[in-house]
């Protein structure tokens, strides 16, 4: 099995919306670190993955779509309690949308919210 890492950074606020959510319930900021590694059993005419150039157009998008935002005021996330674990889920709907190679069978995105705690949603796409 190959896989292919890709990184970006980015600095966005949230704030926790479950029943006494303590200090996470104000906003504040995170200097989340997004990772995300595809995965395949082969390789394409050209000896890639994936093309590195699109992951990191997919990446570069992601972090001017959420760089220096209050995550709790888009749309993705109303209705949803903008956790670690439901920002990996949104990054990977939308990675899953931008990258279409078809060598691709597994895209993992691992999202740090700092140097102890990262959440990560992986499935075969």
């Amino acid at each position: 099995m190959y896989s292919t890492t890709v990184l970006t950074d980015f600095v966005a606020q949230h704030y926790l919306t479950v029943p006494d959510p303590g200090p996470e319930g104000v906003p504040h900021s995170h200097h989340f670190e997004v990772e995300l590694t595809f995965c395949g059993p082969e390789l394409n005419e050209y000896d890639y993955l994936v093309d590195i150039d699109d992951a990191e157009a997919a990446l570069a998008s992601l972090a001017d779509r959420y760089r220096d935002t209050l995550l709790n005021d888009l749309p993705e996330f109303e209705g949803y309690n903008p956790s670690v674990e439901r920002f990996a889920r949104v990054i990977f709907e939308r990675v899953t949308a931008a990258v279409t190679d078809e060598t691709v069978t597994e895209l993992a995105v691992t999202v740090w919210e700092d140097d102890a705690a990262a959440a990560t949603y992986d499935v075969s796409v």
